[in-house]
């Protein structure tokens, strides 16, 4: 592959909307942002599936917002897996972990099915917008805990937008993943109803997305054939990656927080902290904690 034909296949999300205005759609490729998590959080297979689907999800549902708003999806369940979360700007930055990174199921069930992996529990979707003091929360329970019906089930709830939407991932007998992507289409205020149920008819037998993917078929390719026999232009274009934005300035920035007394307990030896969302791990020295404990009980007096 060509230097430009492989910068023309990196993850992207491409947004459009009908010519007459009936509905939008968002198609993403998120290859490389599951891999990333799978390889920095070490991800079982259940774990793989569950959080390489939040975070396609996510990435689609934030593509609504503006600038550098965020969105968050946490699922919740007495599941083995326990909890993933996933969040995304409109920037096109994705992260995302797990609570039980490891955890797998007995594939040896038949009855077997990947909300296995969650159970019963719930859904939280946070949004942190702009000139809003608090975030927006709505929490619904947990549908088939296979994350694509509960976001479909949130968004006919929650927001009451008739949607329809797929996330799919493609994992070869190594458990790498191959291809991985999903797809938004929404009706617009004063749409006709068929319009939407019609492309909701449509995309239950519509290839996946990371099968469309994997044969070599890029976003804009995906985007027009989901929504036929409808016509789309496209809107907007961007590109989609696993960033975090945690540093060493922003975990001292934590730990200057700490009371005198919890920072004094620390004296004397270096601490590893971790971030949840990326795996990173940042040193601070005992000089550091010296010093910010030193700062703290200026403070008293």
């Amino acid at each position: 592959m060509s230097l430009k034909e492989s910068f023309k296949f990196k993850d992207r999300l491409i947004k459009g909307i009908s010519p007459e205005g009936y509905f939008r759609v968002s198609v993403v490729k998120t290859t490389d942002v599951v891999r990333t998590a799978q390889q920095r959080h070490n991800l079982s297979l259940i774990n793989t599936l569950l959080l390489g689907r939040t975070l396609t999800a996510a990435m689609l549902l934030a593509s609504e917002l503006k600038g550098e708003e965020r969105l968050s999806l946490r699922l919740e369940g007495n599941g083995p897996v326990g909890m993933v979360t996933g969040e995304a700007n409109r920037a096109g930055e994705i992260r995302g972990y797990s609570r039980k990174p490891q955890a797998e199921l007995d594939y040896s069930d038949p009855g077997l099915s990947i909300g296995d992996g969650l159970g019963v529990g719930l859904m939280t979707v946070s949004k942190i917008l702009y000139n809003e003091a608090e975030p927006q929360k709505s929490t619904i329970q947990l549908h088939k805990s296979d994350i694509t019906t509960d976001v479909a089930h949130y968004l006919a709830q929650s927001e009451q937008v008739p949607s329809a939407i797929l996330l799919d991932m493609n994992i070869g007998e190594n458990g790498h993943v191959i291809e991985a992507g999903g797809l938004l289409v929404q009706r617009l205020p004063g749409a006709p109803e068929n319009v939407v149920e019609k492309l909701q008819q449509r995309l239950k037998s519509f290839d996946k997305v990371s099968d469309l993917l994997e044969k070599g078929d890029y976003i804009d390719d995906i985007m027009i054939r989901a929504v036929k026999p409808y016509n789309v232009k496209e809107l907007d274009r961007q590109p989609v990656h696993f960033f975090c934005r945690c540093n060493r300035d922003r975990f001292i920035s934590a730990l200057s927080m700490l009371s005198y007394s919890d920072l004094k307990e620390m004296e004397g030896e270096s601490q590893e902290m971790v971030c949840h969302y990326c795996n990173n791990r940042i040193n601070v020295s005992k000089e550091e904690i010296g010093e910010l404990a030193a700062t703290a009980h200026a403070k008293l007096n």
